[in-house]
C-alpha cells in the first residue's frame, strides 16, 4: 500500500490545530476525565495490537511495540491513570517532543482513510492532548531535576533498544538508519553523526519544554 496523504496539505493542518483544540477543551472539565483517557488509549493500543497480529501475524523480531513512541503512549497511561511525578515527567517531554514531531512529520504506508493512519494520528494525537490536558488543567507539572531525569531515562532507554538492534539486526529508534520518508534527521548528516545531533536538538526542545516551569520549579 502507498499513502495519499499531503505533508503539510489542508488535512495535515487540520490534525495539528485539532489536536492542541482538543487538549484545551478536556482541560476546561473536570479532572477526573484523565481516567477515561487513559482507558481510551489502552484500548486503542490493543486493537491495534490485535490488528497487526491478525494482518501480518507474529513477526520477531519486526514489528516490536519498542519504538520510542510506544513507550510514550505507555508512559502517558500510567501518567493519567496514577500522576505519578517522574511518570508525568517522562510523558511530557518525550510526548510534546515525540510524538509531536510525529504529527508534523508522520512516517504513513497506508491511505490517510484506511485504519493504520486513523490508528497512528488518534494514537500520537492521544499522547500529546493528555499530556497537554495534564498541564493545562493544572493537574500535574514537572519539578525540579526534571530535565536531568527524563534525558537519563532516553539515554537508558536508547541503549537498551540500540543493544536490540545490534542483536537482531532491526532500526528501532532509527537508531541504525534514517527514516525512508523526509524527516529532520536528513540535515543532520550519516550516520552516526545525526543520532548526535538528535540528541542535541532533543536538549534543545526539552529545555524549551521546560521554560514555561522554569521560575515555578526552581
Amino acid at each position: 500500500m502507498h499513502t495519499d496523504f499531503v505533508q503539510f496539505g489542508a488535512l495535515h493542518f487540520l490534525i495539528m490545530a485539532a489536536v492542541p483544540a482538543l487538549a484545551y477543551a478536556l482541560s476546561r472539565g473536570p479532572q477526573w476525565l484523565r481516567i477515561p483517557m487513559g482507558v481510551f488509549l489502552i484500548i486503542n493500543e490493543l486493537v491495534w495490537y490485535g490488528y497487526k497480529l491478525r494482518t501480518e501475524g507474529w513477526r520477531f523480531p519486526e514489528g516490536m511495540p519498542i519504538q520510542l513512541c510506544d513507550l510514550t503512549l505507555w508512559l502517558t497511561v500510567f501518567a493519567l491513570l496514577t500522576l505519578n511525578q517522574w511518570v508525568v515527567e517522562a510523558a511530557y517531554f518525550l510526548g510534546i517532543a515525540g510524538a509531536g514531531m510525529a504529527i508534523v512529520q508522520p512516517e504513513l504506508w497506508a491511505p490517510i482513510a484506511s485504519y493504520p493512519s486513523i490508528y497512528f494520528f488518534v494514537a500520537h494525537g492521544g499522547i500529546v492532548a493528555s499530556v497537554l490536558f495534564l498541564i493545562w488543567g493544572k493537574i500535574a507539572r514537572p519539578t525540579p531535576g526534571c530535565l536531568k531525569r527524563v534525558l537519563i531515562m532516553l539515554n537508558g532507554y536508547a541503549a537498551l533498544v540500540g543493544t536490540f538492534n545490534a542483536v537482531f539486526h532491526t532500526n528501532y529508534m532509527f537508531l541504525c538508519r534514517k527514516p525512508q520518508v523526509a524527516s529532520l534527521l536528513d540535515f543532520f548528516g550519516p550516520w552516526p553523526v545525526y543520532i548526535i545531533a538528535g540528541e542535541a536538538v532533543a536538549m534543545v526542545l526539552f529545555g524549551l519544554l521546560y521554560l514555561p516551569f522554569r521560575k515555578r520549579v526552581a
